[in-house]
């Protein structure tokens, strides 16, 4: 009797302990009735390839296929997933047809139950490509960051060195830092007139990409007017996080920047890519007052590189920009200016 008494204290004691103390007891969920896949075309079992790393950002509306084929030769013909947290799965058979691929499979993650799932985090380690598909980027933030989720994708970009793709929100969390759109999209006009508009949510990223560390990217650049919001990111980034040398990247809609692991970069598609390299701090960036950033009339250095079916030679981000931009942007009492 002594002993089912010790046996059932000891029992109780030990629930009680895991209880108060959650983070040793902190381990991915592994539920058989919660499942993260949505579908899978091409083979049932994964296998491994060569691969070797490499960058897209995608500017949004019509995906480009010179981009995904990119990333199809990178993964050596592996397993590419996607992951998303809204939609369906369109991009399975869209990017099976691009190339010779094992298999394709998406992932809707779209709570932090599902992000944290062991089935989710194997399933991307395992990926030998994985591209972020459109939608809203402040649901990534909100379920995947501080996840096993955020943790396999590192792992992809640290140590598997695999090809890793973003559209639209998939391209905004790809780079350092973001526009994380916990508050809504804010519009060139509200953001130049007011650099700490609550709109205006600047944040370090959860997700850190090879030369992009100090950047902020921007989608559906020409298309929706987004350069002067770009701008007041850009200020943001470098005046919250004492960021010394800011770059950005703008790429407009059909439009892809394929970065290679040695920093030069390709744009594909029918619009232009732009990068931005900015090493002075605004002259005025604080609330309710609109940006002032001039020095000259020569803020920032914007270098404009258009987009091909075969590709283009973009900047070599592992280098120093040239020393004549396509244009010099500056702001002049929350006006872009570019001369």
């Amino acid at each position: 009797m002594k002993s089912i008494l010790f046996l059932f204290s000891m029992v109780i004691l030990m629930a009680t302990s895991c209880k108060e103390n959650k983070e040793c007891c902190a381990q991915p969920t592994n539920s058989p009735l919660i499942q993260a896949s949505i579908g899978r075309v091409g083979a049932s079992l994964d296998i491994q390839t060569a691969t070797s790393a490499g960058t897209v950002l995608m500017g949004g509306s019509t995906d480009v296929d010179e981009a995904i084929q990119w990333m199809i030769r990178k993964s050596g013909g592996g397993d590419f997933v996607v992951i998303r947290a809204t939609g369906s799965t369109g991009y399975n058979d869209y990017i099976k047809g691009l190339g010779k691929l094992n298999s394709v499979e998406t992932l809707l993650i779209d709570s932090k139950e599902k992000a944290n799932l062991e089935s989710t985090r194997n399933t991307i380690m395992n990926a030998e490509a994985l591209f972020i598909a459109g939608g809203d980027q402040s649901n990534y933030v909100q379920f995947w960051k501080d996840s096993e989720t955020s943790k396999a994708i590192q792992y992809l970009i640290d140590v598997k060195k695999v090809p890793i793709g973003g559209t639209s929100a998939g391209c905004a969390i790809l780079s350092g830092y973001i526009f994380d759109a916990k508050n809504g999209s804010v519009t060139t006009e509200a953001a130049l007139a007011n650099p700490f508009d609550p709109q205006v949510s600047v944040t370090k990223n959860f997700i850190q990409v090879p030369f992009l560390q100090n950047a902020i990217a921007d989608q559906h650049y020409a298309q929706r007017d987004r350069q002067g919001r770009h701008v007041v990111f850009m200020a943001r980034m470098m005046k919250d996080f004492d960021v010394r040398a800011g770059m950005g990247i703008g790429v407009d809609e059909k439009t892809a920047v394929a970065i290679e692991e040695t920093g030069a970069s390709t744009v594909f598609g029918t619009g232009n890519a732009y990068f931005l390299f900015a090493d002075q701090l605004p002259d005025q960036c604080e609330p309710q007052k609109k940006l002032k950033w001039d020095n000259s009339g020569k803020a920032i250095k914007c270098f404009i590189r258009a987009g091909s079916g075969k590709g283009t030679d973009g900047l070599h981000l592992q280098e120093n920009p040239p020393s004549l931009p396509t244009q010099f942007w500056s702001v002049v009492d929350g006006v872009l200016k570019s001369n």
